[in-house]
């Protein structure tokens, strides 16, 4: 009798895409990351690290496709991939059962035509080569990935080497699958990977970002920080971080808020990486601007001075220095850092208050010192700097009445 598998994380619409191609007449089973997510969680009896999509491999070829269904998307018709859109909008990848005929390690040409079976080999690890069938439950999985799943082991489909050289970026995605779900990577799927480790320099910067991105956010930090040191990856890729010890990395773990962006940038600081570096490090992997500009921010507010917790003045001093990051730099504190829970207790404080820490908090304006005699001009914003000084030093001075009787007595 034929495994079966759970489809709880498949979506009422997966389905409805899936069953109308059957009753065309065509093979149709779900693949991809909503299926080795729920094995894991019936396996294991606990969630998964993150939500996978759930993709459609079918026999349909994509002009087929695109004839049966009313609203698709060409998203990667090259490689046999349409998306179907259902009522909602949302999409669906269907894609056309094929194999690689030629790759260089970025890119594939692929073959239509063939089997399932031939499908699932052409992909990358185990867990990830697990087809359902969207009507009876029915479990293909001709490499033993359901076995590893309960095992928890990263194995590469086939000869390992051959993956990796079909595609570079698997390098980065079984590091990410290992320190998501706490896995082993296979003996011999580890030597391959450390082997090809040196020649991530072929994927485009975009795509290791975006891995580096999605482990992080799926990771326990400290794992994956190790695994990408270990394997020789960030020696290649994040060469500002290849110093990182494992007490470093543990401290990773503490991040809060752990978003990516702030766990790159509490990384960059701690491995002593300048702002300016830093930011250019983030530059060089193609972040986006305002990621930047936040890791440029957090990694300046973690290597400058701090006043002491209880010097209540100097403290919204910090925060209105570095306002757009003060929260995520104090979460990336290090424990270990001189009064590193006073002083973030000081600052959430100062955060939940309605202290006046920028000029726009002021309670007079420009037009109110125009009306109140000073000439326009420079004059008006050195007035209104004068007077956020002496509010970030006593709050209570920010009302119109107190901020335009102290206007007069400077003027």
């Amino acid at each position: 009798m034929a495994e079966r598998a759970p489809l709880s994380r498949v979506s009422r619409a997966a389905h409805d895409v899936a069953r109308r191609l059957i009753d065309a007449g065509y093979e149709a089973w779900f693949v991809g990351g909503a299926v080795r997510d729920g094995l894991y969680e019936e396996l294991h009896r606990r969630s998964p690290p993150s939500t996978g999509p759930v993709d459609i491999a079918t026999s349909a070829r994509p002009e087929q496709v695109r004839a049966l269904f009313r609203r698709t998307v060409p998203v990667g018709i090259e490689h046999g991939t349409i998306a179907v859109l259902d009522d909602l909008g949302m999409l669906h990848e269907v894609t056309t059962f094929r194999r690689d005929v030629k790759t260089d390690g970025r890119h594939a040409v692929v073959e239509f035509g063939v089997s399932l079976d031939d499908d699932l080999a052409r992909r990358d690890f185990t867990i990830n080569a697990i087809a359902v069938h969207p009507v009876n439950g029915e479990l293909r999985d001709p490499s033993g990935g359901r076995d590893d799943l309960r095992a928890g082991i990263v194995r590469a489909v086939g000869v390992p080497a051959l993956r990796f050289i079909e595609d570079r970026l698997r390098v980065l995605r079984a590091l990410r699958f290992a320190s998501a779900f706490g896995f082993t990577i296979e003996p011999d799927t580890w030597a391959a990977l450390v082997a090809s480790s040196g020649d991530l320099d072929h994927l485009s910067r975009e795509r290791v970002r975006d891995e580096w991105l999605k482990t992080l956010t799926t990771a326990v930090p400290s794992m994956a920080f190790g695994l990408w040191r270990r394997a020789g990856v960030l020696k290649r890729v994040w060469p500002e971080l290849a110093p990182l010890r494992d007490s470093a990395e543990q401290w990773l773990d503490q991040v809060s808020p752990r978003t990516p962006v702030v766990l790159t940038a509490a990384a960059l600081a701690h491995a002593g990486v300048s702002p300016r570096a830093a930011g250019d490090a983030a530059r060089r992997l193609k972040f986006a601007n305002k990621d930047i500009g936040m890791v440029e921010e957090v990694v300046e507010a973690l290597g400058s001075s701090r006043p002491e917790a209880g010097d209540a003045a100097g403290v919204r001093r910090w925060v209105a220095a570095r306002r757009g990051v003060a929260r995520e730099a104090v979460g990336a504190l290090p424990p270990s850092a001189p009064d590193a829970e006073a002083f973030r207790a000081a600052v959430g404080a100062v955060l939940r208050s309605q202290d006046a820490l920028a000029i726009g908090d002021l309670a007079v304006t420009g037009d109110d010192l125009l009306a109140a005699g000073i000439p326009a001009g420079p004059a008006v914003g050195q007035a209104l700097r004068s007077l956020l000084e002496l509010v970030l030093d006593n709050p209570a001075l920010n009302t119109r009445e107190e901020l335009l009787a102290r206007l007069r007595v400077t003027k």
